[in-house]
């Protein structure tokens, strides 16, 4: 089963950009994978997913502002924020995902990493 550990978030104004990592203890070569985020009081939600050769899709809530990445050498998913707002606070995760954007995750999940940006 892949170990999922995610880093990288923090604490931004309004406008600021942060950039997560998630790194599995196992390959991810032949997976969608895809960022998740779980606000206050909300279901968690799928954001973004990249297929393994690269193709990437989005919600509309992120497009534009959002560029999901991956290394599969390095075992290694990457969200780049940019635009952030208030409304982007929460707990992101990584996990696997189905094309083009519909949970599908492990059986496990990561801690997550926080995100939270003040107005």
């Amino acid at each position: 089963q892949v170990q999922l550990v995610e880093s990288g978030g923090g604490w931004v104004t309004a406008g600021g950009s942060l950039r997560l990592s998630c790194v599995a203890s196992g390959s991810i070569l032949g997976y969608t994978m895809g960022w998740y985020r779980q606000a206050p009081g909300k279901q968690r939600e799928l954001v973004a997913t990249i297929i393994s050769g690269g193709a990437t899709n989005y919600t509309d809530s992120t497009k534009g502002r959002f560029t999901i990445s991956r290394d599969n050498a390095e075992k290694t998913v990457y969200l780049q924020m940019n635009s952030l707002q208030p409304e982007d606070t929460a707990i992101y995760y990584c996990n696997r995902a189905q094309w083009p954007l519909r949970p599908f995750p492990f059986n496990t999940w990561g801690q997550g990493t926080q995100v939270t940006v003040s107005a």
